[in-house]
């Protein structure tokens, strides 16, 4: 499940927990964001039910990300700024090329 990197030196191995880590960081500073739906445990790591999911195809990842958006703001384009901003975070951290990102708003915060 870890991302593997081969050069002459050696190898680099990214966690799938790191790229969540990053992709929770990412998504909880967009504008609109209330946070994410459940909390991140390592069983919901393990079992893959949390609020993000990390699926690597190869050395692309592909992401779930449920997300609790607040009252009052255009849940379409927070979604986008989520999409955004997860991505380029965990490109530009990691060097994990991301195939996409998937944006489920499940609940509004009052």
């Amino acid at each position: 499940m870890d991302n593997v990197k081969k050069s002459s030196s050696g190898s680099l191995k990214i966690s799938e927990d790191v790229i969540i880590t990053v992709a929770r960081l990412a998504a909880l500073d967009v504008n609109g964001v209330a946070g994410l739906s459940g909390e991140i445990t390592k069983l919901s790591k393990l079992k893959n039910n949390g609020p993000i999911t990390v699926k690597m195809y190869e050395d692309v990842a592909a992401l779930d990300i449920k997300i609790k958006v607040k009252n009052g703001v255009k849940a379409v384009a927070v979604a986008q700024e989520v999409q955004s901003a997860v991505k380029e975070s965990i490109q530009t951290m990691t060097g994990v090329a991301v195939a996409r990102v998937n944006v489920i708003a499940d609940s509004v915060v009052f």
